[in-house]
């Protein structure tokens, strides 16, 4: 007995109290629902109703049958109610995976969905690992750069500006930049992932050491390629920032994460008339037919906050 109608039609028949009540409430003939009552006695082997011209009468197992029958429509109202509760309104967990990097931006930008929506909860996955969205069940996961071909549903987020940036130490010891040309005899801090280990790198003393690889665009929209040598490597970008501003070397950084350093002085714009490519940042999340409201508002949130953080930018 693995369908559950006839008992909401049961249910409904007794609620009512009669079958063409019943059918109007349910959008059946009364036929119907008296076939389905007949079918649902039959196949229990139990009596449910006595039946007269006039009324419906429970019997004591009906009566019995009934009342858990309240219990199961009760339930399924409850499991509607959450849907349509998760499709209107942000409840729940919300998982939102970021690299180690973005981090410190999540909590401002959805701040005002969690004050908002008191009973949603935030769940923040930090790590510049790619995390897999289905087995960690993400809602959201923000990628920098370009993205793998997968399922996933990839919506543009912001781009980021990058800059070159030195310490005034690192500078006084080893002079500053004057062009593209000279990057590539100075020390060089960089994400591990942006390494280039093809041995090319044939104008750096030693020829096997990794090396970043730079395009630079300046006035009139004259490019230089650079492959620069790098010194230090790591995984995550706040170390290659602090690993910077300790004076070791030159590092490409996100102005968004530089600009209150430069603000301080404790980092200094390198060749501010040329420019990097920026990096689009990308919010992902897994393919499906409908998104809950939580997944809605912390993606308007997030929009809406890295526009106006990229916006800040002074030109």
């Amino acid at each position: 007995m693995n369908d559950l109608r006839p008992f909401v039609i049961f249910a409904e028949t007794v609620s009512h109290g009669s079958m063409s009540a019943a059918a109007a409430r349910l959008g059946m003939s009364a036929s119907a629902v008296s076939q389905a009552i007949k079918a649902l006695e039959r196949e229990s082997g139990v009596t449910l109703l006595h039946r007269s011209t006039r009324k419906l009468t429970l019997t004591e197992d009906g009566e019995r049958c009934y009342a858990h029958c309240l219990r199961l429509i009760e339930a399924w109202k409850a499991a509607s109610e959450s849907l349509a509760q998760a499709r209107d309104a942000p409840t729940g967990e919300l998982r939102v995976a970021a690299p180690i990097g973005f981090g410190s931006y999540i909590a401002p930008a959805l701040a005002p969905v969690l004050s908002t929506w008191p009973k949603l909860r935030l769940r923040l996955l930090v790590s510049d690992e790619m995390v897999d969205l289905i087995d960690a069940r993400v809602d959201i996961a923000i990628r920098v750069g370009k993205l793998a071909d997968s399922g996933w549903v990839g919506r543009p987020l912001c781009e980021l500006e990058t800059i070159l940036c030195a310490s005034p130490a690192y500078l006084q010891r080893h002079g500053t930049p004057q062009s593209p040309q000279e990057l590539s005899t100075h020390h060089w801090i960089s994400l591990e992932r942006e390494l280039d280990e093809s041995g090319q790198n044939a104008s750096t003393p030693d020829d096997d050491a990794p090396s970043l690889v730079l395009g630079l665009q300046g006035d009139k929209r004259v490019k230089e390629t650079v492959r620069a040598p790098v010194r230090i490597a790591s995984t995550t970008q706040p170390t290659v920032q602090q690993i910077c501003e300790q004076g070791l070397g030159i590092a490409r950084l996100a102005y968004i994460d530089a600009q209150s350093s430069i603000k301080r002085r404790t980092l200094v714009h390198v060749l501010p008339d040329w420019r990097l490519p920026v990096l689009p940042v990308t919010l992902v999340s897994p393919k499906k037919s409908t998104e809950p409201a939580k997944v809605r508002a912390a993606v308007e949130a997030l929009k809406a906050y890295f526009t106006r953080l990229s916006s800040t930018r002074d030109r």
